[in-house]
């Protein structure tokens, strides 16, 4: 796995430590329509009628969306098996975005 990969990976375990990350289909939803979700990481591994989904929703309210993780990797950062989570808090969603941007 990429050095990015794995800080990238790292942080989103931090992240859920910290309570800055919200997980499962209809929360992260929720937080994208309230806005208080800055980016969203999507499973590329996901269905694509949940592909289909995130990627419109992220669109219509402008939230930044990351599909370079499967479900496994995903599930194994922060702890629970999830497809989709959402970052809640700027801080960290500025430093994966940053982290992406390198990858």
């Amino acid at each position: 796995m990429a050095r990015n990969k794995r800080q990238i990976i790292n942080l989103l375990g931090l992240a859920r430590r910290a309570q800055q990350v919200v997980s499962g289909e209809a929360t992260v939803l929720k937080a994208i329509q309230t806005q208080s979700a800055r980016l969203v990481f999507l499973a590329k591994d996901a269905g694509p009628a949940t592909s289909k989904k995130f990627n419109d929703k992220c669109s219509f309210y402008n939230v930044a969306l990351d599909q370079s993780f499967t479900k496994l990797e995903l599930s194994q950062a922060i702890g629970q098996s999830r497809t989709v989570i959402g970052i809640t808090q700027s801080g960290f969603a500025r430093k994966f975005e940053e982290l992406l941007a390198m990858n």
